[in-house]
């Protein structure tokens, strides 16, 4: 597996969020990774001060790996995992879990 600067793994999906303010972020990561394998690297792109609080207590909350902030980017970009047994979310609404 490459990997970018400081040992973070390269991505296996990017989600841009630029300019988004972190529930429409959380949509979109959401969309994004709908489907995707386990251990699959995602890097998301965030320009909404909120994303460094935001994207790892997502995380928490779902069972991904938070990876942190990538060094070495022109934009703020941070790194999660998805891991298997991750907690599934509304499609609408990915800051809560869904029903089944």
């Amino acid at each position: 597996m490459s990997t970018v600067d400081r040992g973070t793994p390269a991505p296996g999906i990017t989600v841009d969020g630029t300019g988004l303010l972190c529930v429409a972020l959380l949509l979109r990561l959401r969309r994004a990774i709908d489907g995707a394998e386990p251990g699959t690297v995602v890097h998301v792109i965030a320009t909404d001060p909120a994303a460094p609080l935001d994207l790892p207590a997502w995380c928490h909350m779902t069972g991904h790996t938070y990876l942190g902030p990538v060094a070495g980017t022109e934009q703020p970009v941070y790194a999660c995992q998805l891991t298997a047994g991750a907690l599934p979310t509304r499609p609408d609404a990915p800051w809560h879990p869904a029903t089944r």
